[in-house]
């Protein structure tokens, strides 16, 4: 019995994608599979985890041998709450509580590295009484 090539298999499939959406775009370095378990937790809760570990990622991005120091930003509008990367990192830190374990494990290699660098790049604040340790670190008055 002959074999049916590829194209003819393909073609009786629909085009459309099963979950009746477009699929959710990919964190870079991180798996589908994660990008869309951070999805469902962002429409759950309404926070922007891909954006904060964009932000977080973008604060430790330039190469310096400087220190680095937070701009802490009071403003309460959701647009503008990542722009101090100590909120960015609060969201990460949400984000990893919900996450399923895989998903999470995944999440946590990631921030853990980056974290590794921000602790190495910012100075600690000793008299602060914050909760956090990522807090506890000396920034722009």
């Amino acid at each position: 019995m002959p074999r049916r090539r590829p194209g003819a298999i393909r073609a009786d499939y629909p085009t459309a994608p099963v979950w009746g959406y477009r699929p959710p775009d990919r964190i870079p370095g991180l798996s589908a599979d994660t990008s869309l378990e951070i999805l469902r937790v962002e429409k759950r809760t309404g926070q922007f985890v891909g954006s904060a570990l964009r932000r977080y990622q973008e604060f430790l991005s330039p190469p310096r041998r400087w220190p680095l120091y937070p701009v802490p930003d009071d403003c309460p509008c959701p647009s503008c709450c990542l722009d101090d990367v100590r909120n960015a990192r609060d969201v990460l830190e949400d984000a990893l509580a919900q996450l399923p374990p895989r998903a999470r494990a995944e999440l946590r290699r990631r921030v853990m590295a980056l974290d590794k660098e921000y602790r190495r790049r910012t100075l600690p604040d000793l008299w602060s009484d914050q909760e956090s340790w990522w807090r506890r670190r000396l920034t722009v008055n």
